[in-house]
Order: C-alpha cells, then sequence, then structure tokens
C-alpha cells in the first residue's frame, strides 16, 4: 500500500489482523473513557459496503491502524490508533494521510470525525487541517460515570 518512514509499511486489514488491532487499541486508548471498540464492533463493521482497516506494521509488528468508510462523497475515521511505544514517529499522520488520500481517490470530498473533548488528538487533528463542526454534549461515559462531550471535526479534500 504504502511506505513510510523508519520501514513502516501499510497494508489493508482484515478479520485475521484483528487480535493484533485489539491490542494496539488496548493499548492507545484510556480504558477510563470507553473510546476502544470491542472485537465484535470492529468485526461486526468490516463487511459493510466502504470499511476499511489500515495496518501499520513494522516488520512483522503491528503498531498502528486506522478504520474508516466512505459513503457516495463523505467519509468518516472510526478510529485511529498507535501503539504508544510508537508514537511520536509521524506514523499517526500517514495513516490519517492514507485515509484522505484513499477516499479522494474513490470520490469523497468531505472527512469526518469525533474525538473526546480533552483528548491530547484534538491537537493533531486540528494541524491537519480538521476543524470543529460541532459538539455531542455527554456523549462519552468515564468510568466513574463521569459524561465528557465528544467533539465532531471535519475537513473538506
Amino acid at each position: 500500500m504504502a511506505t513510510a518512514p523508519h520501514h513502516v509499511m501499510l497494508r489493508r486489514g482484515g478479520y485475521d489482523d484483528l487480535d493484533a488491532v485489539m491490542v494496539v487499541m488496548e493499548r492507545a486508548f484510556d480504558a477510563h473513557y470507553g473510546e476502544a471498540w470491542t472485537r465484535s464492533q470492529c468485526a461486526g463493521i468490516l463487511p459493510m459496503l466502504g470499511v476499511s482497516l489500515v495496518l501499520a506494521e513494522e516488520g512483522a509488528t503491528l503498531i498502528g491502524f486506522s478504520l474508516h468508510r466512505t459513503i457516495s462523497d463523505e467519509a468518516e475515521l472510526m478510529l485511529l490508533a498507535v501503539d504508544p511505544t510508537a508514537q511520536g514517529r509521524g506514523i499517526g499522520r500517514m495513516l490519517l494521510d492514507q485515509f484522505a488520500d484513499a477516499c479522494g481517490e474513490i470520490g469523497a470530498r468531505r472527512l469526518h470525525l469525533e474525538v473526546r473533548d480533552g483528548n491530547p488528538a484534538t491537537h493533531f487533528y486540528e494541524t491537519a487541517g480538521f476543524h470543529v463542526a460541532g459538539r455531542r454534549r455527554r456523549y462519552y461515559c468515564g468510568d466513574g460515570g463521569d459524561r465528557i462531550d465528544a467533539l465532531t471535526y471535519v475537513k473538506n479534500i
């Protein structure tokens, strides 16, 4: 699919990759906020029209992934995660750029995503050209019962 810095390769993923995806997601997402998907949620969405799982691998090791879907001229980034041991090396940006490029190639003109308000990833998405389009009040539920808003981001391509 693509070559990334530091010998990281991007490729399409599938059901056989879900165990490794779950490990990266568990390590990358803060369990307090309940943002990680379950294995059954990931498996359930893979066969849907327009859904793509993209893996970032260093050798035989999965270090990041993105899960997105494209419908007509719109695309949604549903998940993006990079293992904490590989963060800060541009892998997340490579996955995000691949998402935008792939979606644009098949006719998407607008990209969507959502992220928890206060998540450090908001800066990452803003520097990549996304802007806040809305807010979903009390969308996330922390493990202590606290409710946190989700920010919806968009980017025209």
